[in-house]
């Protein structure tokens, strides 16, 4: 595999383990606000908007970063 492809590849993988892990964060905001604690969940909220803020254009980019298959 070359190194461009290798480079894609390794950032596609990256991507899928910023959206797993923004998924289990979530998990945990919603745990603490129904504990009570929706200061909390809110601040997570917040923080992980970024990523969805961001999300359309990494995906954009590793399109055109993908070698064709």
């Amino acid at each position: 595999m070359p190194n461009s492809d290798l480079i894609s590849v390794l950032l596609y993988k990256l991507n899928e383990n910023q959206l797993a892990l923004e998924a289990a964060i979530m998990e945990l905001a919603i745990w603490a606000e129904q504990q009570g604690s929706s200061e909390v969940g809110g601040n997570i909220r917040g923080a992980l908007e970024v990523i969805t803020l961001n999300e359309e254009f990494i995906n954009a980019s590793l399109t055109a970063l993908m070698p064709p298959e």
